[in-house]
């Protein structure tokens, strides 16, 4: 995903001139499109990683122009459809990984995409070479609950679940850039790898995650990302869907060469790829 070239548009009639072509409406446009692609037509991919390249604080500008245009109708349509299409990402039976790194731009609206990830790798410092600044993160109060997950809490509360002191810690971090280290204490990423271990965190990561049973994973995802309250939502196209209807009945499980059938016998399962 890339980010912004320009500087973001001054008001409301300025947002509704520039149609599809207003960078927020015209980014979750690709970014539903890329989501539905690799779910119908590459079955086989089980793992996706999401990055950005852009400027921190054109994005941040982007986000807080959302939040003072709320009443144009643009903009909330705009925010509805950010909400839709992460819950879509939310649901996809993939395994969901981010990459923060310099020069990345994961603010407000699009952070939300490495709070939806399964694990989130932040590079503490910067890569040898590279002038960039230091990766960085921004919060804003679109994180706070406009674009709830399908248990009906923001992404951050579903991943500071029951933590209520680390959500407020999380509220007054808003607004400003949020290192590697800051970011870790926050809880907002998994894993601050510096540049020594960089390549080879991220690279075993992945392909220890791609080794695994794909219908398990869509299981443990499942009830990792749909933690809280049970919803219909969540009912339907979370857990009880990735359970009773992939992990106990696909022939990753139950077929000849499935695990129930090899368990105890030493024997390695075949396992079919496909995640849908």
């Amino acid at each position: 995903m890339k980010g912004p070239e320009a500087p973001a548009p001054a008001d409301a009639a300025a947002i509704d001139a520039l149609g599809t072509a207003f960078w927020p409406l015209a980014l979750v446009r690709a970014l539903d499109d890329a989501i539905l692609h690799l779910r119908f037509n590459e079955p086989e991919i089980g793992l996706w990683l999401f990055k950005s390249t852009g400027d921190l604080a054109d994005v941040a500008a982007y986000d807080a122009l959302l939040q003072r245009q709320t009443g144009d109708w643009l903009v909330r349509e705009i925010v509805l459809y950010w909400k839709r299409t992460l819950k879509r990402l939310d649901m996809s039976a993939r395994s969901l990984f981010a990459s923060v790194e310099p020069g990345s731009c994961f603010a407000g609206f699009l952070l939300e995409i490495v709070l939806a990830a399964d694990r989130s790798f932040m590079l503490e410092g910067a890569l040898d070479g590279d002038n960039h600044p230091p990766a960085a993160l921004h919060l804003s109060a679109l994180n706070f609950g406009a674009l709830p997950m399908g248990n009906g809490l923001s992404r951050i509360a579903t991943r500071l679940l029951g933590d209520d002191a680390a959500l407020a810690r999380a509220r007054d971090a808003q607004n400003r850039e949020l290192r590697a280290g800051e970011a870790a204490a926050l809880g907002l990423v998994t894993f601050t790898p510096d540049d020594i271990d960089w390549e080879d965190e991220l690279r075993v990561a992945i392909e220890s995650r791609a080794s695994f049973s794909p219908d398990a994973l869509t299981g443990m995802e499942a009830n990792l990302r749909m933690a809280g309250p049970e919803t219909m939502e969540t009912k339907i196209f979370g857990r009880l869907t990735a359970w009773q209807n992939w992990i106990f009945q696909r022939s990753n499980a139950a077929g000849e060469q499935g695990a129930l059938k090899l368990y105890g016998t030493g024997r390695r399962a075949d396992y079919k790829r496909e995640r849908v």
